[in-house]
């Protein structure tokens, strides 16, 4: 006779589907074995197939690290050349001072039975010939794996055995700090009885500049000159970053050609640590006049180079003279420009056969 008919509890009956009657005799196999006792053997602690060979045996650990607190600060490119002190407030939690994180009066905190302290049930669940192990909260105590009688939890903290609490960090961000660096304010994360506070991780986020772009250490900018001053010389100048302007003198007789591009030694960034200058790299444009009078052109003439010769081609080659025209005077069939609409010469070709072609008409009877 099968030992369930004599006790037909839910408990009895799912140790029978699950392992059979081996499973409610406790005999060899799974049947009879506590699954916490299970979980114990699979994952440390007795001599399981991860534990050491005896109570005990596995490593010791200390208390469990908590979650860091990550937290962005955005920074001008200003702040990252010269450094900045900054202040952050954050509300975190603490241990609670009144009952020193128990929860309640001294005695009053009681180990819940259900789950043995440990805030977790072990499930088992059957799926076809092997044997799943799921871990659940508690629902006694709500995964603390305490229980607490409302009238004698502490009045400060309801029982939760932590606060709130305001805190303020004093952030300094060094001269040469990069977007995505970080700062580590270690253990002033949230704190929680039995673990060991987190960091509070501060990571600089870097505001784009209106004049400069960075790349590592070196500062890029694009200045605009005018077309004088790239032929016959002059100067330029451009804001720092540290309340000072500096000055570029463009030597006579030294062209500038447009898109060149410059190196300003020591005038980038300066290297985090060590504060080491990275370089100023300037791409010029040159600005040209809309026009000029053709009665002024003479000195130009005798100053700039000479004209190269144009191609000469084959007699049987016919050479066309034509116009340019500006953008804004006219619009391609591809779409460049903002001048009169114009259609596509397919187009055209189809409105010409539908409004002046020949049409045919279905005979009707």
């Amino acid at each position: 006779m099968s030992p369930l008919c004599c006790d037909n509890s839910p408990e009895k009956r799912q140790m029978y589907d699950q392992f059979g009657e081996e499973g409610l005799s406790g005999g060899p196999g799974m049947g009879g074995m506590d699954p916490s006792d299970l979980f114990s053997q699979l994952f440390g602690g007795g001599g399981g197939f991860f534990g050491g060979g005896g109570p005990g045996g596995g490593r010791p650990r200390g208390p469990r690290k908590g979650k860091d607190l990550m937290h962005k600060v955005r920074c001008s490119l200003e702040d990252l050349y010269k450094g900045k002190t900054t202040k952050l407030a954050l509300q975190k939690h603490v241990i609670c001072s009144k009952c020193n994180g128990k929860g309640g009066k001294e005695g009053a905190v009681k180990t819940c039975n259900t789950c043995k302290g440990q805030g977790v049930k072990v499930v088992l669940r059957q799926l076809g010939p092997m044997v799943q192990q799921i871990q659940q909260p508690c629902h006694d105590c709500n995964g603390e794996g305490q229980i607490i009688n409302a009238k004698d939890r502490c009045k400060e903290c309801n029982g939760k055995k932590i606060v709130n609490e305001r805190k303020v960090l004093e952030v300094f961000i060094e001269r040469g700090m990069s977007n995505g660096q970080t700062i580590t304010f270690a253990g002033e994360a949230d704190q929680a009885p039995g673990v060991e506070p987190g960091d509070v991780v501060i990571v600089i986020e870097e505001k784009p500049h209106d004049v400069y772009k960075r790349k590592g250490d070196d500062l890029f900018a694009d200045v605009e000159i005018d077309l004088l001053t790239a032929l016959a010389g002059g100067a330029f100048s451009l804001p720092h970053l540290d309340d000072r302007a500096i000055l570029v003198r463009i030597e006579p007789g030294e062209v500038i050609k447009p898109g060149s591009v410059k190196i300003i030694p020591e005038q980038g960034m300066p290297s985090h640590r060590h504060h080491e200058m990275g370089d100023l790299v300037v791409q010029i444009n040159v600005k040209f006049p809309d026009s000029l009078d053709p009665a002024t052109l003479a000195p130009l003439e005798a100053i700039l180079p000479p004209r190269p010769e144009l191609p000469t081609y084959p007699e049987n080659v016919h050479v066309d003279e034509v116009a340019m025209v500006d953008p804004s005077e006219r619009r391609t069939k591809s779409g460049l420009g903002s001048g009169g609409a114009h259609q596509h010469g397919d187009d055209a070709m189809d409105t010409d056969e539908e409004g002046n072609g020949p049409q045919v008409q279905c005979a009707q009877s």
